[in-house]
Parts: C-alpha cells; sequence; structure tokens
C-alpha cells in the first residue's frame, strides 16, 4: 500500500515551473534544427547531382523550406526572448508596486527612512549615519560618531537618512 505524499506547496502557485516552460523558445529552437537538417539533405542531394535541372527537386523540397525554417526559428526565438524580457519586467514592476503599496505614505510629504537623533559612522568610512539608518542598521562595525572628526569634515551626511543640518560640521 502506497502513501500519498503531501505537498507543502500544494496550494501556493507554481510560477517556478510555469517560469520554466516557454513554448516559443522550443518552437524555435525545434524550428532552427529542422531548417539545418533539411539544408543539409538539400545540399547533399544537389552535390550528387551533375545537372542543373536534377539539383532543382533538391533544392525546391529541402533547401528553401530548410532556409525558411531557419528564419522563422530565428524570428520565433527574438521574440522569444522578448517575451520572457517583459515577463520579467511585468514580475519586477509587480513587486515593486507591491511593495510600495504597503508602505505607509501620507499625502504632501516625502517617507522618512531613518528618525533617530544618535549618529553613527563606520570606521574607514566617508559617511555619518542616523542610528536607524538601513546602511548601519545591524552592523556591529557602527560606533557613534566622533565630534572631532564631524568637525574636521572628515565625513559627509548620509544622503539616504538625511542626519539633522546641526551636526554637520561648520566649513
Amino acid at each position: 500500500m502506497r502513501v500519498a505524499r503531501t505537498d507543502p506547496t500544494a496550494g501556493a502557485p507554481r510560477q517556478g515551473r510555469l517560469r520554466g516552460v516557454r513554448p516559443e523558445l522550443w518552437a524555435a529552437f525545434a524550428a532552427l534544427a529542422a531548417g539545418a537538417v533539411l539544408c543539409v539533405i538539400g545540399w547533399y542531394g544537389v552535390s550528387g547531382e551533375r545537372f542543373a535541372e536534377r539539383q532543382l527537386p533538391y533544392l525546391a523540397s529541402c533547401t528553401v523550406p530548410g532556409a525558411a525554417l531557419i528564419i522563422a526559428g530565428t524570428v520565433l526565438l527574438a521574440h522569444g526572448r522578448s517575451t520572457l524580457a517583459a515577463a520579467r519586467v511585468e514580475e519586477l514592476y509587480g513587486l515593486l508596486v507591491a511593495t510600495e503599496a504597503t508602505a505607509p505614505l501620507s499625502p504632501g510629504s516625502p517617507q522618512t527612512v531613518a528618525t533617530s537623533d544618535d549618529l553613527l559612522m563606520v570606521p574607514g568610512g566617508t559617511l555619518w549615519h542616523r542610528a536607524d539608518c538601513p546602511l548601519v542598521a545591524d552592523k556591529p562595525e557602527a560606533v557613534p560618531a566622533d565630534a572631532t572628526i564631524l568637525a574636521r569634515g572628515d565625513l559627509g551626511p548620509c544622503p539616504i537618512c538625511e542626519p539633522p543640518a546641526d551636526a554637520a560640521p561648520e566649513r
């Protein structure tokens, strides 16, 4: 007696499997292969005949259709790749819109990335940051900003978290 296995992703959409199936690309490769085979058969048939009137059937039945299949396969390959690229752009756009839709935005004001008044710096870095800036958050090497380094002007303000202007060194 066999035990039925349960798939943990049974309810989830199967985008991974669908993403791998590209009928345009498979058709393109099949047309290219069939066209190449027909061209080789036509060339072999033409090369075995001495007179032009006996070569024409090979040209008409193998070489010309083979060349047409190669052209069709090339067109399908170009179309399949552009379709794939368009699908990827659509997927990225959907992810971007979904991310923006979940972020709370107040009308008329830009979204603040960081709000902490504590300033941090990374030794060897070129910027000072707010403590909750995404560039230094959860980094153990981030240390409190040194007032002497800020006063010398060795560090610039982070363009992401925009630390307070009163902490900027006087130039």
